[in-house]
């Protein structure tokens, strides 16, 4: 049986619904998966018209209700969504407080085995704050969600896979939490997300903190203490692991051939490869195509994939916006499903 994945529509005021929408007129995504939007059916409604998509909105209360047809998204209605108060591209309390809805519904399907994987549209943080949720991304709630203590982020870009030891933190904060388990547990989570995608004996890069990899502690003592330590443990357990090899050198590598994964520090050492690969900027029409990147979470119980952009404010409601990192999330998230459910 195809997997059933669960789309969390995002925040309704910013482009999440009509990249569903677009994303689900393909009917590539019906051959691999079982798509099932959770979200609100009048703004799915209303996204397909934006969209342009020739197809059917079908709110239901329950998976059993879902038709799984090509021309029809499956919507799972919480009815959270007040269009008279719904202002398209603005930070709303209602939308943010939706959003979450949206995600703790999926993971409550996911956790019952009732859905195979989670793929998230976009949500905007501000918004979520604003309704009383403290997370500063999807991937710290989920993990709450889940009550996951070991957890990472990855992304992926093409043949360009990039895990993260420390996400949406201070750089001041990110460099103090460059500890040896820490740095270990990301290798040991990417090894595994590699192997479960069916990258046999898969080979992982780490990168340096520090320019030059701390040139010997002349720039830094983090390589030295913490990261190859780590790397050296990695290896006894027979992960192919290597490094640190500096930031400047590791993606190029990485996308020459040389290397399954990257293992970065923080952050921008790690989204900003991706970016530049996945990002296109068209000066004409003032505005980002091409964006192809995705999420995915490691360590969680359940399968989650995500876009890897924002709400994108500016876009919301013109029906420009770009599709193609949700068609790609869905994709890989059935992908991951089929191989889990195999195991």
């Amino acid at each position: 049986m195809k997997p059933i994945i669960g789309i969390t529509m995002g925040d309704a005021a910013g482009i999440g619904p009509e990249i569903i929408a677009k994303a689900l007129s393909s009917k590539e995504i019906y051959e691999i998966c079982r798509p099932f939007v959770i979200g609100d059916a009048e703004v799915m409604e209303i996204a397909s018209k934006i969209a342009d998509a020739k197809i059917e909105v079908n709110s239901v209360a329950s998976i059993k209700e879902a038709k799984f047809e090509f021309d029809t998204i499956d919507v799972l209605d919480l009815k959270n969504i007040d269009l008279k108060a719904l202002r398209m591209g603005q930070v709303s309390i209602m939308t943010g407080k939706a959003a979450v809805e949206y995600i703790m519904k999926a993971v409550e399907l996911a956790l019952k085995k009732e859905i195979q994987a989670i793929a998230t549209a976009p949500i905007n943080k501000e918004a979520i704050n604003k309704a009383g949720y403290k997370y500063s991304g999807h991937t710290e709630l989920l993990a709450h969600l889940t009550g996951t203590e070991n957890y990472a982020m990855m992304l992926i870009v093409g043949s360009l896979r990039v895990a993260h030891i420390t996400t949406h933190i201070s750089l001041k904060e990110a460099c103090e939490m460059i500890k040896k388990e820490r740095v270990l547990n990301v290798i040991r989570l990417t090894h595994k997300a590699l192997e479960e995608i069916g990258i046999e004996n898969p080979r992982i890069a780490v990168a340096s903190l520090n320019p030059h990899g701390g040139e010997g502690g002349l720039f830094g003592v983090e390589e030295i203490k913490e990261i190859e330590p780590a790397i050296r443990l990695a290896q006894e357990m027979g992960i192919r692991a290597e490094g640190p090899i500096p930031a400047d050198i590791v993606y190029a590598r990485a996308r020459g051939g040389a290397f399954d994964a990257v293992v970065a520090m923080y952050h921008d050492q790690g989204h900003i490869p991706v970016k530049l690969l996945g990002l296109e900027w068209n000066e004409e029409e003032n505005r980002w195509i091409g964006i192809s990147g995705i999420n995915v979470t490691l360590g969680l119980p359940v399968v989650r994939t995500s876009v890897d952009h924002g709400t994108a404010f500016g876009k919301a409601g013109k029906g420009t916006a770009n599709p193609q990192s949700m068609i790609e999330a869905i994709k890989f998230a059935a992908r991951m499903a089929k191989r889990s459910n195999k195991r």
